[in-house]
């Protein structure tokens, strides 16, 4: 026979102060765990040539997201709407979270920002940045004379 583990049963010895502190905390685990804001993982990659920005972003819809570059500074915003609105019946449990969310990323000056593209694909958006011809690391060979 299994018994579900309750760390705070019998605590009902304790003054109000720890009942008003165990209510509190039982209604703060409960609002978080159904309204938890929402962030997108994030990978960037440097290349010789650009930078390479991906972002997941499962269930979303390519219009609720926006990209800008203004002042070196990429900024990533978006929502992912709960498609049940209303209260269905048969939800067992609701872990993923939904809502609004915006990321921002300092942009190094060595960006083009005239050849900043982006591309969204199977809920991967993959923002690239092409580095300035200057910014490119290049070879010289230096004769050495004797």
């Amino acid at each position: 026979m299994l018994t579900r583990y309750n760390p705070i049963t019998g605590l009902e010895a304790f003054p109000a102060e720890f009942r008003l502190f165990q209510d509190t905390l039982s209604k703060w685990i409960d609002e978080t765990s159904q309204g938890r804001p929402w962030t997108p993982a994030v990978d960037i990659l440097e290349t010789e040539n650009e930078v390479i920005l991906k972002a997941d972003l499962p269930d979303v819809k390519m219009s609720d997201i926006k990209v800008d570059l203004e002042n070196g500074t990429l900024s990533l915003k978006g929502q992912r709407k709960f498609e049940g609105e209303k209260k269905e019946k048969g939800y067992h449990r609701i872990e993923r979270s939904y809502g609004s969310f915006a990321r921002y990323f300092s942009v190094p000056e060595t960006v083009d920002p005239e050849k900043v593209s982006a591309e969204y694909k199977n809920g991967v958006l993959t923002i690239t940045l092409p580095k300035k011809e200057i910014a490119k690391p290049r070879s010289v060979k230096i004769d050495v004379k004797e």
